[in-house]
């Protein structure tokens, strides 16, 4: 019995020993999930953003960082992954970094301008960037990003411009100031006198040229050619391009041979596109020796978006060399400056011919051999309601001219109309 009684003695001390235990641990327990952890006393503890912070990063346009007191990432945009910014969770930017500590130190908001290498990309090409950074709290720093290397290109594209256009216009400004006083010495021989007379005129329309150019290339790149687009038959453009240069062509016995398929249309500006293919004829033109031929030729090409308008003007001219090929599209780029100045060049005229192309959706190609001749073919998208007129409500008039215009019978001599197509890239003979 003294045994039963001292081992029911101990299980009840045992199980009394156990409730308390549980009671403390229970008590415990609840102390501690009551009890503020160190992030919660922070009102912008780490690794935690302020509300609403997170939804402003996403929609903001530049690149975005938010770094806490041990310089790890706690929030970055896309974007600041896409341009290397970020990686393995830390700020890969030094100077940036540096900016940041100091921000965090003095709370002083800090910008600069930085040139970063590109990820992946040779020959030294980089990334100018705009780097601001700014407190986010007493913990957090946020470091906006923005990219500024295309609007670089754009500056230094308006910063060559305006010096080309400096230059351009200087030559037959001065030309003519001291063709001016030449006129004003020899006031007493008469002959002289027309013979500077006629230099002044030839600077004077040199200038006229310029002038009008600049403000075309302006016009192009400034508006919309579907603002006032309409159906612009193919013929017409020819016509009008031949009538623009046919004084030209009839001094140097040029003969211009033109061939379209039927009823091909353009859906464009019909100032801009009359304007481009003015300036392949002219330059076709210009840049061909007396008595040879210029042929003026329209296509419709299948393509799966729709199809294409292919207009070729091929010339049996000096031909461009290949290293000049990719880059007669540029503002005042001269093949050959000197023989250029001598048939009234600017420069200006393929430049101009590449926007037109682009804003109506086409392109603008190539083909060249030197002492052979070129062919420049626009490819612009065809207007797909014009061959039933729905659009103008008007039935096309029949143009007895070849080529769907010409002039007085007389200049006709120098003109054939071809009804088929002359294809790109053949030399004419």
């Amino acid at each position: 019995m003294d045994v039963n009684a001292a081992l029911a003695a101990a299980s009840a001390i045992a199980g009394l020993c156990t409730g308390v235990i549980a009671v403390l641990a229970f008590r415990w327990s609840e102390r501690e999930q009551a009890r503020p952890t160190r992030t919660a006393l922070r009102p912008d503890g780490a690794g935690v953003l302020p509300p609403g912070v997170d939804t402003v990063l996403s929609v903001l346009r530049s690149s975005a960082v938010v770094l806490d007191e041990g310089d790890t990432v706690v929030k970055a945009s896309s974007a600041a992954y896409a341009l290397g910014l970020v990686r393995g969770g830390r700020l890969a930017v030094d100077q940036m970094l540096q900016m940041a500590r100091e921000t965090r130190r003095d709370g002083e908001i800090r910008q600069v301008e930085l040139d970063l290498p590109r990820r992946g990309a040779g020959r030294g090409e980089g990334l100018a960037v705009s780097a601001r950074v700014a407190p986010l709290g007493s913990r957090l720093v946020l470091l906006l990003v923005e990219d500024l290397t295309e609007a670089r290109k754009i500056e230094a594209v308006r910063r060559d411009f305006v010096a080309n256009v400096s230059h351009e216009l200087k030559t037959p400004v001065g030309a003519l100031s001291l063709l001016s006083e030449a006129v004003m010495d020899a006031s007493d021989d008469p002959e002289a006198v027309i013979r500077f007379a006629g230099r002044m005129q030839i600077e004077a329309t040199r200038l006229t040229s310029l002038v009008q150019e600049i403000i075309d290339l302006s016009r192009v790149q400034n508006d919309d050619p579907l603002d006032d687009a309409e159906p612009v038959d193919v013929d017409d453009l020819v016509a009008e391009a031949i009538d623009r240069c046919r004084h030209q062509a009839n001094a140097k016995q040029i003969t211009m041979a033109t061939g379209s398929a039927p009823d091909l249309h353009i859906w464009g500006n019909r100032g801009q596109l009359a304007a481009a293919l003015g300036n392949l004829v002219e330059n076709a033109v210009n840049y061909s020796p007396a008595r040879t031929r210029v042929g003026i030729a329209g296509r419709r090409i299948p393509s799966p978006g729709g199809d294409l308008i292919e207009i070729s003007v091929t010339d049996a001219g000096i031909g461009i060399s290949e290293k000049d090929r990719d880059r007669i599209f540029e503002r005042f780029y001269r093949v050959d400056p000197a023989r250029s100045r001598a048939t009234g060049g600017t420069g200006l005229g393929l430049s101009i011919v590449k926007h037109v192309a682009a804003s109506h959706g086409g392109e603008v190609t190539v083909w060249s051999a030197e002492g052979q001749g070129s062919t420049f073919t626009l490819r612009l998208p065809e207007a797909g309601m014009a061959r039933d007129h729905a659009l103008l409500g008007t039935e096309p008039e029949d143009d007895e001219s070849p080529g769907g215009g010409g002039g007085p019978a007389g200049d006709q001599q120098c003109y054939e109309n071809y009804s088929d197509h002359i294809p790109a890239p053949e030399v004419l003979p």
